[in-house]
C-alpha cells in the first residue's frame, strides 16, 4: 500500500522498468519478475529484492524492500497562502499598465473577444497543466525533467537564467515605485509644478490654468520629474553611456532586495504569510482609486474609449497575437514559478480548480484596471481638451510614473491617493518577485541537495545579492534604456519557446495518457477531452503562432525620443539566446555523454535512489 504520495511517485518510477501496477492505493506486479545473480549483486540501497538468486516471489519469498522515504519537504501552512502567492505572481504591474493599452489600441471592447478565446484554449490549459506537474512531482523546474523526458532538462536551467533576467530588470521598477513613494510625502507634490530645479523651459502645467498653448515640445512636470529628477536620462548618451549609479536608486532597491530576502528565507513557511498583505492590499487601493475615478469629470469618456468596439480590428492578424502574447505574459506559464509553487501542495489537492479560479481572478483584475486607468485618462482628456487618444498615448511604465500621476497630483487629496497607489505598485511587484526567485530557489535546492538542504538562507542571500548587482547597470541614468533591452530581449520570445517545448515535451514524450493517469491519481477523475486536446495540439499551436509572429515582423525598439541602435538589437538577440542555447547544450550532453541506449538517455524517467531508505519487511 502506498503510504503517501512518494511511494506513489516512486512506483511510476519503477514501472519503466518491471511490470507493475500503480492504482487503487496499491504496488502490484503484473508477473513475478525472476531475480538473476547479477540482480542480487547490485549495490546496497538498490531497488532489486534481497535474497538468494533466483528465489522470485512464488516460494518461500524473500524479504521484500518497502520503499519509505523521509519527505521533509516543506508544505503551505493554509492553502490560501498557496491561493495567494499564485494570484499574487500572476496579477503584477503589467496587468496595470499593459492590458488597458493593449486593449484600447486592438478595438476596445472587441478585443475581449480574441483575449477570451486565447486564455480558454492557450493560457489556462498551459497555467493547469504547470500546476499539475509541480504538485505531483513535487519538485522544481529543473530536476522535475529527471520524471518527465530528461533530454529536455535544458528547459530548467533555461527558466533559471530567464529568472535571473527578470529580478535584474523588475526589481528596479519596483525601486523607482519606492522613490515616487517617498516623494508623495510632501503637502504639494513634487510633480505638480514647473518651479523645481530639474525643469527646463518647455515644462508646461496646464491644470488650473486657462489659455496654455500646448505643442510637441511642451512637457508636463510629471514627464520631467521622471525623466530628469527620478531617472536623470538626460545625463546619459544611450547605451554607449549610461553615466553613474543613481545612489537614491541604489538605496531603494537595497530596500526592496531586504524585503525579499526576508521574506524568502525560510521558504513558504514565510512568503505564504507576507502574501496576505501584498496579495489583498492592491484590490482595496484598486477599488478606491476605482470609485474616485468614477466621480472625476470626463470619466465616462475614458470608459466609452475603453470599450467602444472597433470590430473591424477583429480580422487583423496583430491583434490576435497581441491577445495571445498578454495571456501568456500575464498567467505566467513557463517561468517555473507555477511549478515551484504547487510542489509545496498536499497531493491531493484540487489543482483543476485552483487554476479555474486563479486565472479567473487574474484576467478580471486586468479588465478592472482598465476602468482604474481610463477614468483617469477620460478626466485628463477633459482637463486638457484634447481627445482621450491624445493623452493615452503613453504605454509601459510610462503610463504608471507620467500619465497617473499627473491626474493624482491635480485631484483633491492628491497625497493621500500618490501614497496609496506607490504602495499598491510595490506590493503588485513584490509579489511577482517572490515567485520568480522562489521559482530559481526551488530548481536549484531540489537539484542540489546534499549541498543546500540545510543552508537555504545562505543560498537565497547569495541569490539576491548576485540580482541586486545584475541591477546595477538599471540604475545608472540611462538604466531605463536597460530596463527597456531586458524587457524585451531577456524574457519575450526565449520565454515563449520555453513554454511551447515544455507543452511538447509533456504532451508528446512524457504522453499524455500518463499524464492523465498522474491527475487521476491526485484528483480521483482523469482530465476531459478538452484539456487533452488543447495539451496535445491546441495551446503548443498557440505558442507557436506567437513566437513565429514576433519573430516575422519584430516591433522597433524606442524609449521616450531614443532609437535603439542595430548593435544594441544584436546585443539583445544574444542575451535571449543566452537563456535558451542551455535546451540544446543538454541535449547533445545528454546524447554524447551519459550511458545507456538512446532510449534511456532520452526519454526514459531516471530513477535516484539516494534518499531512498530500504528496510526489509517479511
Amino acid at each position: 500500500l502506498f503510504k503517501d504520495e512518494v511511494d506513489y511517485n516512486i512506483c511510476i518510477d519503477l514501472s519503466v522498468f518491471f511490470k507493475l501496477t500503480c492504482s487503487d492505493g496499491r504496488l502490484a506486479f503484473d508477473s513475478p519478475p525472476t531475480m538473476t545473480r547479477q540482480d542480487t549483486a547490485t549495490p546496497t540501497g538498490s531497488l532489486s529484492a534481497q535474497g538468494p538468486s533466483n528465489t522470485g516471489y512464488n516460494n518461500n519469498p524473500a524479504p521484500v524492500p518497502v520503499i519509505t522515504q523521509t519527505n521533509s519537504r516543506d508544505k503551505w501552512s493554509k492553502k490560501m497562502d498557496f491561493l495567494l502567492s499564485v494570484i499574487g505572481f500572476a496579477v503584477d504591474l503589467g496587468n496595470v499598465w499593459r492590458f488597458p493599452y493593449i486593449c484600447y489600441q486592438n478595438g476596445g471592447g472587441a478585443f475581449l473577444i480574441p483575449y477570451i478565446v486565447m486564455a480558454i484554449f492557450g493560457g489556462v490549459p498551459l497555467f493547469y497543466m504547470e500546476l499539475a506537474l509541480g504538485q505531483f512531482h513535487r519538485t522544481g523546474a529543473i530536476s522535475i525533467w529527471k520524471h518527465i523526458c530528461p533530454i529536455f532538462k535544458g528547459i530548467g536551467y533555461a527558466i533559471c537564467v530567464i529568472a535571473l533576467y527578470v529580478s535584474f530588470y523588475y526589481n528596479t521598477i519596483i525601486a523607482w515605485a519606492l522613490f515616487y513613494f517617498y516623494s508623495s510625502f510632501a503637502s504639494v507634490l513634487p510633480w505638480t509644478n514647473c518651479d523645481n530645479a530639474w525643469n527646463t523651459e518647455n515644462c508646461t502645467n496646464y491644470f488650473l490654468k486657462d489659455n496654455v498653448t500646448w505643442n510637441n515640445y511642451s512637457r508636463s512636470p510629471a514627464e520631467e520629474f521622471y525623466t530628469r529628477n527620478v531617472l536623470e536620462i538626460h545625463k546619459s548618451d544611450g547605451l554607449r553611456n549610461v553615466g553613474g549609479v543613481r545612489w537614491q536608486l541604489m538605496l531603494c532597491l537595497f530596500l526592496i532586495f531586504t524585503i525579499v530576502y526576508f521574506s524568502l528565507w525560510k521558504g513558504v513557511k514565510t512568503s505564504g504569510k507576507v502574501v496576505w498583505v501584498t496579495a489583498t492590499l492592491p484590490y482595496v487601493v484598486l477599488f478606491i482609486l476605482l470609485i474616485r475615478g468614477a466621480t472625476l469629470p470626463g470619466a465616462w469618456k475614458g470608459v466609452v474609449f475603453y470599450l467602444k468596439p472597433k470590430w473591424e480590428k477583429l480580422f487583423e492578424t496583430s491583434v490576435w497575437v497581441d491577445a495571445a502574447a498578454q495571456i501568456f505574459f500575464s498567467l505566467g506559464p513557463g517561468f517555473g514559478v507555477l511549478l515551484a509553487l504547487s510542489s509545496y501542495n498536499p497531493f491531493t489537492n484540487n489543482c483543476y480548480r485552483d487554476a479555474i479560479v486563479t486565472s479567473l481572478v487574474n484576467c478580471l483584475t486586468s479588465f478592472m484596471s482598465g476602468f482604474v486607468i481610463f477614468t483617469v485618462l477620460g478626466y485628463m482628456a477633459e482637463k486638457r481638451n484634447v481627445n482621450v487618444e491624445d493623452v493615452a498615448r503613453d504605454k509601459g511604465p510610462s503610463l504608471l510614473f507620467i500619465t497617473y500621476p499627473e491626474a493624482i497630483a491635480n485631484m483633491t487629496g492628491s497625497t493621500f491617493f500618490a501614497i496609496i497607489f506607490f504602495v499598491m505598485m510595490i506590493t503588485l511587484g513584490l509579489d511577482s518577485t517572490f515567485g520568480g526567485l522562489e521559482a530559481i530557489i526551488t530548481a536549484v535546492m531540489d537539484e542540489y541537495p546534499g549541498y543546500l538542504a540545510n543552508r537555504r538562507e545562505l543560498f537565497v542571500l547569495g541569490l539576491v545579492v548576485v540580482c541586486f548587482l545584475g541591477s546595477l547597470s538599471t540604475l545608472t541614468n540611462g538604466g531605463a534604456y536597460v530596463v527597456k533591452l531586458l524587457e524585451e530581449f531577456g524574457v519575450g520570445s526565449s520565454i515563449i519557446a520555453v513554454g511551447f517545448l515544455e507543452a511538447i515535451a509533456v504532451s508528446w514524450f512524457y504522453g499524455i495518457t500518463r499524464f492523465s493517469n498522474d491527475i487521476k491519481s491526485m484528483l480521483g477523475y482523469s482530465p476531459g477531452l478538452f484539456w487533452k486536446v488543447c495539451w496535445v495540439a491546441i495551446s503548443p499551436a498557440f505558442l507557436a503562432y506567437i513566437i513565429v509572429s514576433s519573430l516575422l515582423k519584430p516591433p522597433p525598439l524606442q524609449l521616450f525620443d531614443y532609437k535603439y541602435p542595430d548593435w544594441s538589437i544584436t546585443v539583445g538577440y544574444v542575451i535571449g539566446a543566452s537563456s535558451f542555447m542551455w535546451i540544446p547544450i543538454y541535449m547533445v550532453y545528454k546524447l554524447v555523454w551519459t550511458p545507456g541506449s538512446l532510449k534511456q538517455r532520452t526519454i526514459m524517467p531516471e530513477i535516484h535512489t539516494d534518499s531512498l531508505n530500504m528496510s526489509p519487511v517479511p
